[in-house]
Parts: structure tokens; C-alpha cells; sequence
């Protein structure tokens, strides 16, 4: 598997472990390795702390990447606000309407990057655009990494500095667990997510709509023609978001129904069966029934955003040099709704000083016997 061009190993453990090298074609960067002892691997950048390739085992033991991304660090660096493939994403995952927003009575605007709205924080550099420090661990069971950040005050106009650590947890059962805390300085609101897209049958291995998604819930967030919420939540059933038993991504993709007009696939937010979980609770179930991959997330979250990725151009390649299309992947992100702000019925965003931000998210990959 073509990677990144790679000098300088800083530091790597015999059978699982985590390392850190430095990408030659961009040396500001750093990508981090982390394996446990049944050859998972989990491969990151400090830069943006995006995931660029997650190594897994189908039902026969051979071992594939199952995300989407680039093939050089330098890319990641030019084009990830892109598709922002693995990225971490924020201050403020999904939209905010009109680009603005109102804490304690003062207004704050935003970047439009999305019509009139804000999307992912805004037209400003974000999060998956900046350097993290990183702290590689390892403990009983577990290696993993710890990614610090501090955003001034003002930062893609949002108030507060916040300081936000990630850690990634990579278990011996396959695990890998993704923690979020965060602390402010001044009132703020915050939405955070990670921005993979899954291919259970490999990246560069084609459309994922002959794989099965099962999502953990009874309706979707009902949303206007620019992607705002309008504060109603549909039932799922009788509609092509009904995904509360498994079936294939592709079995209604293409519906003429008016949910699905001027999106071009899924680009949908569903209501998690627990609108208020503190800890993390099953979300959806991803399956490959070719290879008999598997993957189940579970999260603290009170919604997952669904994305077939239909807004890719097809105009950049993967680490093998294979052109990336609408429909490779599938990005399901876990987060608070969108528009927030402006919904006092939602689940609140709003970070004050003295406060902790958490959530949790795992993603629990295996595999399926049954072909």
C-alpha cells in the first residue's frame, strides 16, 4: 500500500504500539502510527488530527484500509477543507443559519462558506486545519495518543479561547475509542466531530451502496432547502431514511421523494434513540457483506449525520493513486444538530467557562461470518 513519504521514526513499540514519522513531502507534519497486538492499525496526522487510513481484517484475515484519503501529507495541507476526509472537525460541526449567532445577548458572525450559512465553523480556517500536540500512551490493552489544541478567542469569529484535547484509544479487540474535552475562557458554543468516510470493502474499491446500514432510530432531523433544521423531527418509517433494520445504502439512495430533492444522495442527521446519553450508546451498525467486515458505533452524541460524499468532485486521487468518486464512502458523524444556536429545543451546545465539554464516540469494527 503506497504511503507517505516518511523519514526520522521518533519512537515505535515491537508488536503494538504507537510511532511517530515525519512526512517528507511536507516536513511540518507528522504522521503517528498506532497497532495493537491483532495487527489493527490507525494511522494520523498532527496536522488537522485527521485519520488517514484505518487498517482492518475481513472474514478471510486479509487486511485493507477502510477510509477515504489522500496519498501525501502535502495534500491533506492543500485540500482537505475539501472533503475534509478524517479530519476533526469544528469549532462547530455542521450548520449554523445565516452565519451568525447571539451568547449573553452578544451577536457574533461568522464566515459564510455555505450560501448564507455556516458549515463545519465557517469560511475561516478551522480545526482540521491546524497542528495539534500530540502525546502517544500506551497502558494495559490500550495504546493511543492524546491531541491538544488551543483556539484564541475570536478564532473563526467564535468567543473564547478553547483549549480541546482528542484521544484516540486503540484496543486489543479492535476498538478504537475517540474522546473529546474541551475548556473555554469565555461562553461559547461547541460542536465536534470526526469526519471519516468508511468503505468496509476497502478505499478505491467502489460505491459503497451494496453495503448494509443500520441506524439506531425512529426519525430524522427535518431540514429546509439550505440544510437548516426546521425544529421538526419526521418519523423514519415509510421514508428512504428508514434504516432501523439493516439494508443497503443503495436501496433508496436515488428516491424521488422531497427529503431527498437537491441533496444528491444522503447528506441527512438522524435522532438517536437517547436524545440525552452520558455515555456512549449504540448509533448505527455498518456491514460489508462481501468481505464480512463490520463496523458499530457507539456515541454520547444525540444525533448521526449520514453523508455519501455526493459533493466530491472526482478530481482527486487516493494513496494509490485511484481517483475518488461520489458514493466511495460513507461519512457518519456523530455531533449535536446543527443550528443549535438558534434552537432553544435542542440539545444545548453552549460551552461556559468552568464547564467541561465530553463526548465519547467508538467505533467497534469486526466481522461477519455470513456471506
Amino acid at each position: 500500500m503506497a504511503r507517505f513519504r516518511l523519514i526520522a521514526v521518533v519512537l515505535a513499540f515491537a508488536a503494538a504500539g504507537a510511532s511517530a514519522q515525519v512526512a517528507q513531502d511536507d516536513p511540518g507534519i507528522h504522521e503517528h502510527v498506532l497497532r495493537n497486538a491483532a495487527g489493527m492499525t490507525v494511522r494520523f496526522l498532527d496536522y488537522g488530527a485527521i485519520i488517514t487510513s484505518i487498517e482492518v481484517p475481513d472474514r478471510a484475515g486479509h487486511f485493507d484500509n477502510v477510509v477515504l484519503g489522500y496519498g501525501s501529507a502535502a495534500e491533506y495541507r492543500a485540500k482537505n477543507d475539501k472533503n475534509r476526509f478524517g479530519a476533526v472537525v469544528g469549532r462547530y460541526a455542521g450548520r449554523i443559519a445565516g452565519a451568525r449567532f447571539s451568547v449573553g445577548g452578544k451577536a457574533y458572525r461568522l464566515k459564510p462558506n455555505d450560501g448564507p450559512n455556516a458549515l463545519h465553523g465557517g469560511g475561516e480556517p478551522g480545526l482540521d486545519t491546524r497542528i495539534w500536540q500530540v502525546k502517544e500512551f500506551r497502558e494495559k490493552g490500550v495504546v493511543g495518543a492524546r491531541l491538544t489544541l488551543t483556539s484564541p478567542d475570536g478564532d473563526q469569529g467564535f468567543p473564547g479561547a478553547l483549549t480541546v484535547t482528542v484521544t484516540y484509544r486503540l484496543f486489543a479487540d479492535n476498538s478504537l475509542h475517540i474522546d473529546y474535552t474541551a475548556r473555554t475562557t469565555r461562553a461559547t458554543v461547541l460542536n465536534l466531530t470526526n469526519h471519516s468516510y468508511f468503505n468496509l470493502a476497502g478505499a478505491g474499491s467502489g460505491t459503497v451502496e451494496k453495503q448494509d446500514l443500520r441506524i439506531d432510530a425512529t426519525r430524522w432531523v427535518e431540514t429546509d432547502q439550505t440544510g437548516i433544521p426546521t425544529g421538526h423531527f419526521p418519523a423514519v418509517a415509510g421514508t428512504p431514511l428508514d434504516f432501523r433494520a439493516s439494508r443497503p445504502i443503495g436501496a433508496a439512495i436515488d428516491a424521488k421523494q422531497p427529503m431527498m430533492a437537491a441533496r444528491g444522495g444522503y447528506n441527512h442527521a438522524w435522532l438517536l434513540a437517547s436524545r440525552t446519553r452520558t455515555a456512549p450508546a449504540p448509533a448505527a451498525t455498518l456491514t460489508d457483506p462481501a468481505s464480512g467486515r463490520m463496523l458499530r458505533i457507539d456515541t454520547s452524541e444525540p444525533s448521526l449525520q449520514a453523508y455519501t460524499g455526493d459533493y466530491i468532485d472526482g478530481q482527486d486521487k487516493d494513496a494509490k493513486g485511484r481517483t475518488i468518486h461520489p458514493r466511495d464512502g460513507i461519512a457518519l458523524e456523530t455531533q449535536h444538530l446543527s443550528d443549535s444556536p438558534h434552537q432553544p429545543g435542542f440539545p444545548t451546545t453552549l460551552l461556559r467557562p468552568g464547564q467541561v465539554y465530553r463526548s465519547s464516540t467508538i467505533w467497534h469494527f469486526g466481522v461477519s461470518g455470513r456471506r
